[in-house]
């Protein structure tokens, strides 16, 4: 996993809106808590996506954005956020190179590990946290950075 204080490398995405995106065009607007997931419909990350959807309006508020990405193409992207209501963008990482770049490659390249990223507008790695199964630190993360965000806006 990159280290924070390190410079997040740049990529391009397609989405589950339609659109690409790099990373620089997704920091315009301030920072971004971008996570990285296994794989859409499982247990795990269904779990994960719903609970950052239930947090996505405080999180929004805070002038924070999420970006999910993982390895299953846009179409599956667009239906899992269909069905689970997922209010936020979701990329697909079809050849794994931004996993790789990211370094959160499964063991023996296989799977893709959870990592979730702050990342502020000067494309720095602000603060992360990887932890395979334990969604709950994910959440928790995001609920860090948020108080984090809140904190700077008010100093």
């Amino acid at each position: 996993m990159l280290e924070v204080g390190t410079h997040a490398p740049d990529f391009e995405l397609s989405g589950n809106d339609g659109g690409t995106h790099s990373l620089s065009s997704l920091l315009e607007d301030g920072a971004i808590i971008l996570y990285f997931y296994p794989a859409d419909f499982t247990p795990g990350c269904t779990k994960e996506a719903c609970a950052i959807r239930d947090l996505h309006t405080d999180i929004q508020n805070t002038g924070l954005r999420v970006v999910g990405v993982s390895p299953q193409d846009t179409d599956s992207h667009q239906r899992f956020a269909e069905r689970y209501e997922l209010p936020f963008l979701l990329l697909a990482d079809d050849d794994k190179l931004v996993t790789k770049v990211y370094d959160l490659n499964g063991p023996l390249g296989i799977g893709t590990r959870r990592g979730t990223f702050l990342i502020n507008r000067d494309q720095v790695i602000e603060a992360a946290v990887l932890a395979d199964i334990r969604i709950e630190k994910h959440i928790e993360f995001i609920q860090q950075a948020m108080a984090r965000q809140n904190a700077d806006a008010t100093s």
